[in-house]
């Protein structure tokens, strides 16, 4: 694919609201309770600690434990946006001038191929997350 539209250009829906949680069992009740599914469940790597991803509807959590709950207003940790792209929207992300946090796009073991992913930080220190599930 040609390298020739802006950051705008490469994502295509929410990919996942991100939340921290001091106990995973109790947040996963809270949300299976208001009907969410669990979609799957990995371990960090960091010391025994785990992530989870719960759906309702097109809508994705990825909860984990490992960095604690905020408990107040603002707790969400970041927003996800699904990108099928993440090397060039990475790259056009640097180009237009976004506050990038990465040096390159990060890779983790979720899901059956892995994800590709990198983040931007907003006007109000919100983090933005630009998400690539890899097909194969």
């Amino acid at each position: 694919m040609a390298f020739n539209k802006s950051l705008a250009g490469y994502y295509d829906d929410l990919a996942h609201v991100g939340i921290p949680t001091d106990d995973l069992k109790k947040t996963i009740a809270f949300w299976e309770k208001l009907g969410f599914k669990k979609q799957g469940q990995f371990d960090t790597g960091d010391q025994g600690h785990q992530v989870v991803f719960m759906k309702a509807g097109h809508l994705m959590l990825e909860i984990w434990d490992s960095d604690g709950a905020v408990h107040k207003t603002g707790a969400i940790n970041h927003i996800s946006l699904n990108v099928e792209d993440a090397d060039n929207a990475f790259k056009a992300a640097k180009e237009e001038g976004f506050d990038v946090k990465e040096d390159e796009v990060q890779h983790l073991d979720f899901w059956k191929h892995g994800i590709k992913f990198f983040n931007i930080v907003g006007p109000n220190d919100e983090t933005i997350e630009f998400c690539e599930v890899v097909k194969d």
